[in-house]
């Protein structure tokens, strides 16, 4: 459990880091639109300092699998929330972005349901499942990406609507995170196929499960529907907000797909249940407009 829960504050830095370089690289850039994916990747590909951004999200990557083979998923996504602590001071210091009074209230809430996570794995010892029903994976998984981009593309209408109210990006930031949710589930999968002792071996069981074109697909659409967002909203806001509902989704799904059973003790299902339902309703709470006027290092709604 040490090893897992250090392999989850290592990619906590990583995201961290990998978003706030990409969000000051996208700030000199044209806009970007999902509507065209290529023209979006080849400017990004063109920044030497958003591909050192996504080389750290990379890296994040990989410490994820690390920490689904040695923790549930439940409690591996309570503990990649802790991230949003460190993002929120680099958004600060390096981007200039100011969170409103809510949203950092919002955030000490986050890092309490945190604190409940932790506390429900406290010398405990969980089944760990490393595979999943195909038929399962992907009737959860096929209508999560649908609806983000039904949602993602909901918001990009509205956005061009005249006279609207500035927006915080929290529809943006809610279909990125479905996507990326997906992602967690595909990552986990991809964990529990290979062999630490014989990874060549293990890659054609990888290639004839379904996650790693699960992988492969929300990891380019996430890409550029993020990429999209962050160039137009607060990455303090974006994040958060896309970090909660990925948690969500991954701890209600994933305990389904994989079948790894939650806490017997009724203090640790408690513990564990309540900061997932804490998360949660912080993220329904948000303000979905912005209340005053991003600084020169913020973002344009």
């Amino acid at each position: 459990m040490v090893w897992g829960v250090a392999a989850a504050l290592v990619a906590n830095v990583l995201y961290s880091t990998g978003f706030v370089l990409e969000k000051r690289a996208l700030a000199g850039m044209p806009p970007l639109s999902a509507a065209r994916p290529g023209r979006a990747l080849l400017l990004l590909a063109g920044r030497p300092l958003w591909i050192c951004g996504a080389v750290a999200l990379a890296l994040g990557f990989a410490a994820q699998l690390a920490v689904y083979r040695t923790l549930p998923i439940a409690a591996a996504q309570g503990l990649f929330l802790s991230g949003l602590v460190l993002l929120l001071v680099l958004s600060s210091l390096v981007l200039g972005e100011r969170p409103s009074g809510r949203e950092r209230r919002a955030v000490a809430v986050i890092g309490l349901a945190l604190v409940m996570v932790v506390a429900s794995l406290y010398e405990t010892s969980e089944e760990i499942s490393r595979t999943a029903p195909t038929g399962i994976l992907l009737a959860l998984c096929l209508p999560t990406l649908a609806a983000g981009l039904v949602l993602y593309t909901a918001a990009e209408r509205r956005a061009r609507r005249r006279h609207r109210q500035p927006t915080t990006g929290v529809a943006y930031a809610v279909a990125v995170g479905l996507i990326y949710g997906v992602s967690s589930l595909a990552i986990k999968g991809v964990s529990g196929h290979l062999d630490t002792e014989d990874l060549m071996g293990s890659v054609p069981a990888v290639l004839a499960s379904p996650y790693p074109y699960l992988l492969l697909s929300t990891g380019v659409s996430g890409l550029v529907l993020s990429q999209t967002a962050l160039q137009r909203c607060r990455a303090s806001l974006i994040v958060p907000v896309c970090s909660t509902v990925s948690c969500v989704f991954s701890i209600v799904s994933g305990t389904i797909a994989f079948d790894e059973p939650l806490p017997e003790d009724p203090l640790r299902l408690l513990l564990r249940l309540g900061g997932t339902v804490l998360a949660l309703t912080v993220l329904l709470t948000l303000p979905r407009h912005e209340t005053h006027t991003p600084t020169p290092e913020g973002t344009r709604s």
